[in-house]
């Protein structure tokens, strides 16, 4: 109902005036329903049980708005109920949201519009989760990449993928239960970085629709950092003796553990406790020559590799204590017997020769710290 009004002020003067101003208010009429109504499910890292939604609605610029109500019911036979107010034209409902959503706007009047049309929260929005899922093992970090199937089946209603690790047990084969989120990327590749060597971690990738729906993992997949340097160079004895011999790794601690100071080493070719030395053949061929006994070598495959994270798991067989032509491109894998007693622990190293000189080998290598480990190392029982 309309009510004219009227604003008098009273002049006390010598002529004695009253002024009087007319306005009017709208007292009965109520606010037009909120339009645009719509919604962005949380993921949490299980699908189906999101972390809580989060509805966003069209701005309304009338002044006589006090404050907008949100209403939801859990079941599609359920009444709605208030679920909660707020001045904003958002609301972040935490936890497992209910099904279906609507929101109307009351004025300073107290009068209510009528509801928004509503939002149903719809399952079947969902993406297929990743089928794949692979892995390389590099310095500090693991490359993981897998299938594109969440973003090729709907390129409109895909948002982005999340990437999860946990600790990975190696002797039990199982990975732990404290999930935590790597991070997130809308192609189908990740650098996971800042991770300690020698330590297995566990990963899985999910897919996330725009409006937050989170797939089912992909398998999952495990790995695990090691150490790797590139364009390391040692000669022949004759041109550099003390920088023709190579050990992967010298426990000078007794530790087990890998120092900055133990792996790599460059030292003299004459010393027993090298992995390998390099040699020349009569017909001027640099060999890669196994020195210590515990040291034996096989080429990694039967021709050029492109890098040495092509060397992910070690070969089981086919070592020997006999020297290989070092070529430009090739990659070689070094048994090491760090046990003569059973159980026999085999650690491996690998390396890439990137160039050859004519007394000197350039190569790239990685070894792998953790014991027990398949990725470059495995334990014969």
């Amino acid at each position: 109902m309309r009510m004219a009004m009227r604003e008098c002020a009273v002049v006390l003067a010598a002529m004695s005036a009253v002024a009087c101003t007319d306005y009017v208010t709208d007292s009965g009429a109520s606010p037009s329903a909120p339009t645009g109504l719509t919604y962005q499910l949380q993921p949490s890292g299980s699908s189906g049980s999101p972390s809580g939604i989060l509805l966003r609605w069209d701005a309304n610029t009338d002044p006589n708005i006090a404050v907008y109500h949100v209403h939801s019911r859990a079941g599609a036979n359920d009444v709605f109920d208030l679920r909660g107010s707020t001045t904003s034209p958002s609301f972040h409902d935490d936890g497992q949201p209910d099904l279906e959503y609507y929101v109307t706007a009351e004025g300073q009047n107290q009068q209510e519009s009528s509801p928004s049309a509503s939002i149903v929260v719809d399952e079947r929005l969902r993406l297929p989760f990743p089928t794949a899922l692979t892995s390389l093992s590099l310095n500090g970090a693991i490359h993981l990449s897998w299938t594109d199937n969440a973003y090729t089946s709907d390129t409109s209603a895909f948002w982005h993928y999340r990437i999860y690790s946990t600790s990975y047990d190696l002797d039990n084969n199982v990975c732990g239960t404290s999930w935590t989120l790597e991070g997130t990327t809308v192609g189908p590749v990740f650098l996971a970085g800042a991770l300690p060597n020698g330590r297995p971690r566990c990963f899985g990738v999910s897919a996330v629709s725009v409006e937050g729906y989170e797939s089912l993992w992909s398998p999952l997949r495990y790995d695990t950092p090691r150490p790797d340097a590139h364009n390391q160079i040692i000669f022949t004895s004759a041109a550099d003796a003390a920088h023709s011999g190579f050990r992967f790794f010298l426990d000078a601690n007794n530790d087990g553990q890998a120092g900055p100071l133990e792996l790599g080493l460059i030292t003299a070719g004459s010393s027993p406790s090298i992995d390998f030395t390099i040699t020349k053949d009569v017909s001027g061929n640099l060999l890669l020559t196994p020195v210590r006994a515990a040291a034996s070598v096989r080429l990694f495959a039967a021709g050029p590799i492109t890098d040495l994270t092509d060397i992910d798991i070690a070969p089981v067989s086919g070592y020997a204590r006999i020297p290989l032509i070092a070529q430009p491109g090739r990659g070689y894998v070094f048994e090491m017997n760090e046990q003569t007693a059973p159980p026999n622990l085999l650690r491996y190293g690998a390396i890439r020769v990137t160039a050859l000189g004519p007394d000197y080998v350039v190569f790239d290598w990685s070894y792998q710290t953790d014991a027990g480990n398949p990725e470059l190392l495995r334990v014969i029982r």
